[in-house]
């Protein structure tokens, strides 16, 4: 399903900037599960982390960054 959406720049910027904190939170997630040895969180906070990447990737493109 597929959501149509109208957002200003800052609006957008704004997400973008609550993305990359979040995908931070993510990314050091994964590094204590790695440090932990705990596979399966490393994989479902990599993976969480990629789509994050992604979607930050898709916005920053809308704005030309």
């Amino acid at each position: 399903m597929a959501i149509k959406l109208t957002l200003t720049e800052d609006e957008t910027e704004i997400l973008i900037d609550a993305l990359e904190a979040d995908l931070e939170g993510y990314v050091e997630a994964a590094k204590e599960a790695r440090g932990n040895n705990n596979r399966e969180d490393v994989k479902t906070f990599t993976e969480a982390a990629e789509r994050i990447q992604a979607l930050k990737g898709k916005l920053e493109a809308l704005l030309g960054d």
